[in-house]
């Protein structure tokens, strides 16, 4: 990693992240995989001007499928790190917050 900017690579929006955001103030990213959870933190606290309680980061694995016909396997989805940031309960990210 040479800059905060290569650390966190897009949000992830689905309907459980948009339910972390409502009642546990939580926020997923889709983070390099090389990044640890203080280069997580020192980079969402920059970047979006906020203050970060504690940083969950999970390895989610590829997602492999079968072909019909010679039974061989391919990669369908790749393999990304992902990280939970819980911010204090007065601060808010606003790409995440939708129409209002």
């Amino acid at each position: 990693m040479t800059t905060i900017y290569d650390v966190i690579r897009r949000p992830l929006i689905t309907e459980k992240s948009n339910i972390q955001n409502t009642e546990l103030h939580q926020y997923t990213f889709e983070v390099a995989h090389g990044a640890s959870k203080t280069l997580v933190k020192d980079a969402i606290e920059t970047l979006f001007e906020v203050s970060v309680v504690s940083v969950n980061v999970i390895n989610v694995p590829l997602k492999y499928s079968r072909k019909w016909r010679n039974r061989r396997l391919s990669v369908r989805r790749g393999a990304y790190k992902k990280a939970i940031v819980t911010l204090a309960p007065g601060d808010t990210i606003e790409a995440f917050e939708g129409v209002k």
